[in-house]
Protein backbone atom coordinates (compact mmCIF):
# COMPACT_ATOMS: atom_id res chain seq x y z
CA UNK A 1 0.00 0.00 0.00
CA UNK A 2 1.09 3.34 -1.12
CA UNK A 3 2.30 6.02 1.64
CA UNK A 4 -0.75 8.17 0.38
CA UNK A 5 -2.98 5.68 0.45
CA UNK A 6 -2.13 4.99 4.30
CA UNK A 7 -2.55 8.76 4.89
CA UNK A 8 -5.95 8.46 3.51
CA UNK A 9 -7.10 5.00 4.83
CA UNK A 10 -6.14 6.63 8.38
CA UNK A 11 -7.86 10.23 8.01
CA UNK A 12 -10.81 7.88 6.88
CA UNK A 13 -10.23 5.86 9.76
CA UNK A 14 -10.50 9.05 12.18
CA UNK A 15 -13.50 10.57 10.31
CA UNK A 16 -15.35 7.40 11.17
CA UNK A 17 -14.17 7.04 14.96
CA UNK A 18 -14.97 11.09 15.11
CA UNK A 19 -18.36 10.63 13.91
CA UNK A 20 -18.73 7.73 16.10
CA UNK A 21 -18.09 9.54 19.11
CA UNK A 22 -20.40 12.20 18.05
CA UNK A 23 -22.92 9.78 17.88
CA UNK A 24 -22.29 8.56 21.42
CA UNK A 25 -22.53 11.79 22.17
CA UNK A 26 -25.25 12.76 21.18
CA UNK A 27 -27.14 9.75 22.53
CA UNK A 28 -26.03 10.05 26.08
CA UNK A 29 -25.54 12.46 28.71
CA UNK A 30 -22.34 12.19 30.93
CA UNK A 31 -24.35 11.33 33.95
CA UNK A 32 -22.97 7.47 33.45
CA UNK A 33 -24.78 7.16 29.76
CA UNK A 34 -28.35 7.45 30.69
CA UNK A 35 -30.00 8.19 26.92
CA UNK A 36 -30.80 12.06 26.49
CA UNK A 37 -34.48 11.64 26.25
CA UNK A 38 -36.56 14.41 27.54
CA UNK A 39 -35.55 18.50 28.12
CA UNK A 40 -37.95 21.44 28.20
CA UNK A 41 -41.34 21.89 26.60
CA UNK A 42 -43.97 24.81 27.23
CA UNK A 43 -47.04 23.43 26.13
CA UNK A 44 -50.81 23.98 27.22
CA UNK A 45 -52.66 22.34 29.93
CA UNK A 46 -56.53 20.81 29.27
CA UNK A 47 -57.07 23.53 31.39
CA UNK A 48 -56.27 26.40 29.19
CA UNK A 49 -52.71 27.33 31.14
CA UNK A 50 -49.11 27.89 29.61
CA UNK A 51 -46.96 24.97 31.60
CA UNK A 52 -43.69 23.78 31.34
CA UNK A 53 -41.49 20.63 32.08
CA UNK A 54 -40.38 22.12 35.26
CA UNK A 55 -44.46 22.01 36.53
CA UNK A 56 -43.74 18.30 37.08
CA UNK A 57 -41.10 18.31 39.01
CA UNK A 58 -41.19 17.02 42.34
CA UNK A 59 -42.95 14.15 41.29
CA UNK A 60 -42.01 10.75 38.93
CA UNK A 61 -43.43 11.61 35.90
CA UNK A 62 -45.43 8.99 33.38
CA UNK A 63 -45.61 10.68 29.83
CA UNK A 64 -47.43 9.24 26.86
CA UNK A 65 -47.42 10.94 23.33
CA UNK A 66 -50.86 10.09 21.62
CA UNK A 67 -54.21 11.68 20.33
CA UNK A 68 -57.53 11.60 21.21
CA UNK A 69 -59.00 10.67 17.75
CA UNK A 70 -56.73 7.36 18.55
CA UNK A 71 -58.71 4.34 18.25
CA UNK A 72 -56.94 1.52 19.61
CA UNK A 73 -53.35 2.15 21.09
CA UNK A 74 -54.19 5.09 22.65
CA UNK A 75 -56.79 4.42 25.13
CA UNK A 76 -54.98 1.23 25.47
CA UNK A 77 -51.93 3.18 26.60
CA UNK A 78 -53.52 5.30 28.93
CA UNK A 79 -55.82 2.62 30.55
CA UNK A 80 -52.21 0.98 31.39
CA UNK A 81 -50.73 3.74 32.94
CA UNK A 82 -53.92 4.30 35.53
CA UNK A 83 -53.64 0.57 36.45
CA UNK A 84 -50.20 0.62 36.90
CA UNK A 85 -50.48 3.35 39.11
CA UNK A 86 -53.78 1.83 40.67
CA UNK A 87 -51.26 -1.07 41.88
CA UNK A 88 -48.76 1.48 43.59
CA UNK A 89 -51.81 1.75 46.09
CA UNK A 90 -54.64 4.47 47.92
CA UNK A 91 -53.27 8.04 46.73
CA UNK A 92 -50.69 6.91 44.17
CA UNK A 93 -52.12 8.73 41.84
CA UNK A 94 -51.26 12.24 43.78
CA UNK A 95 -47.35 10.98 44.03
CA UNK A 96 -47.10 10.32 40.16
CA UNK A 97 -47.75 12.87 37.76
CA UNK A 98 -49.12 11.47 34.42
CA UNK A 99 -49.14 13.37 31.06
CA UNK A 100 -50.58 12.64 27.35
CA UNK A 101 -49.00 15.29 24.80
CA UNK A 102 -50.84 15.35 22.23
CA UNK A 103 -49.19 14.53 18.35
CA UNK A 104 -52.38 16.26 16.73
CA UNK A 105 -52.49 19.59 18.46
CA UNK A 106 -54.95 20.21 15.06
CA UNK A 107 -57.84 18.35 16.72
CA UNK A 108 -56.85 18.14 20.38
CA UNK A 109 -57.77 21.55 22.03
CA UNK A 110 -57.48 21.39 25.79
CA UNK A 111 -61.18 21.25 26.14
CA UNK A 112 -61.25 18.25 23.82
CA UNK A 113 -58.24 17.08 25.85
CA UNK A 114 -60.37 17.79 29.24
CA UNK A 115 -62.89 15.34 27.89
CA UNK A 116 -60.68 12.72 26.89
CA UNK A 117 -57.97 12.48 29.79
CA UNK A 118 -60.75 12.53 32.29
CA UNK A 119 -61.85 8.63 31.37
CA UNK A 120 -58.27 7.78 32.63
CA UNK A 121 -58.64 9.49 35.90
CA UNK A 122 -58.99 12.81 37.74
CA UNK A 123 -54.74 13.41 37.99
CA UNK A 124 -54.09 12.59 34.08
CA UNK A 125 -53.04 15.90 32.50
CA UNK A 126 -53.70 16.81 28.74
CA UNK A 127 -51.22 18.94 26.93
CA UNK A 128 -51.52 20.70 23.57
CA UNK A 129 -49.15 23.08 22.16
CA UNK A 130 -48.81 25.09 18.22
CA UNK A 131 -47.48 22.28 16.00
CA UNK A 132 -43.98 23.73 16.88
CA UNK A 133 -44.25 23.56 20.30
CA UNK A 134 -45.48 19.71 20.15
CA UNK A 135 -42.59 19.26 17.44
CA UNK A 136 -40.18 19.99 19.86
CA UNK A 137 -41.26 18.22 22.32
CA UNK A 138 -41.54 15.13 20.46
CA UNK A 139 -38.15 15.67 18.86
CA UNK A 140 -36.97 15.63 22.96
CA UNK A 141 -38.68 12.90 23.52
CA UNK A 142 -37.46 11.33 20.42
CA UNK A 143 -40.92 10.56 19.25
CA UNK A 144 -41.84 9.38 16.07
CA UNK A 145 -45.04 10.97 14.84
CA UNK A 146 -47.31 11.49 11.38
CA UNK A 147 -50.45 12.33 10.04
CA UNK A 148 -51.41 9.69 7.80
CA UNK A 149 -54.97 11.10 5.44
CA UNK A 150 -58.06 8.68 5.95
CA UNK A 151 -59.60 6.67 2.97
CA UNK A 152 -62.65 7.46 0.92
CA UNK A 153 -63.46 10.53 3.43
CA UNK A 154 -62.53 8.83 6.80
CA UNK A 155 -61.13 11.24 9.19
CA UNK A 156 -57.38 11.38 9.09
CA UNK A 157 -55.35 9.50 11.38
CA UNK A 158 -51.94 9.85 13.15
CA UNK A 159 -49.37 7.39 12.61
CA UNK A 160 -46.86 7.38 15.96
CA UNK A 161 -44.38 5.86 18.55
CA UNK A 162 -46.25 4.16 21.50
CA UNK A 163 -44.02 4.80 24.35
CA UNK A 164 -44.24 5.79 27.65
CA UNK A 165 -41.46 7.51 29.02
CA UNK A 166 -40.96 7.76 32.87
CA UNK A 167 -38.74 10.26 34.26
CA UNK A 168 -38.00 11.10 38.16
CA UNK A 169 -38.57 13.29 40.10
CA UNK A 170 -35.91 15.66 38.91
CA UNK A 171 -37.54 14.95 35.60
CA UNK A 172 -34.52 12.76 34.32
CA UNK A 173 -35.35 10.01 32.05
CA UNK A 174 -35.23 6.71 33.95
CA UNK A 175 -36.97 3.96 31.49
CA UNK A 176 -39.54 3.62 28.84
CA UNK A 177 -42.60 0.88 27.79
CA UNK A 178 -44.67 0.23 25.52
CA UNK A 179 -48.28 -0.69 25.00
CA UNK A 180 -47.45 -4.15 25.39
CA UNK A 181 -45.81 -3.69 28.89
CA UNK A 182 -47.40 -4.71 31.98
CA UNK A 183 -49.18 -3.55 34.85
CA UNK A 184 -47.21 -4.56 36.98
CA UNK A 185 -43.45 -3.99 35.80
CA UNK A 186 -44.63 -0.17 35.52
CA UNK A 187 -45.47 0.27 39.06
CA UNK A 188 -42.36 -1.70 40.25
CA UNK A 189 -39.93 0.96 38.04
CA UNK A 190 -42.22 3.83 39.63
CA UNK A 191 -42.40 2.48 43.26
CA UNK A 192 -38.78 2.81 44.15
CA UNK A 193 -38.90 6.82 42.63
CA UNK A 194 -41.48 7.64 45.00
Amino acid sequence: MSRAAKIALTAWIAVLVAFGGWVVYDFSRSDGGTPAIGGPFTLTDHNGKKVTDADFKGKPTLIYFGFTYCPDVCPTSLLLMQTAIEQLGKDADKQVNMVLITIDPERDTPAMLKDYVGNFGPTIVGLTGSPDEIAAAAKAYRVYYRKVEGKDGAPYLMDHSSIFYLLDKRGRFVKHFTHQSKAEDIAAAIKPLL
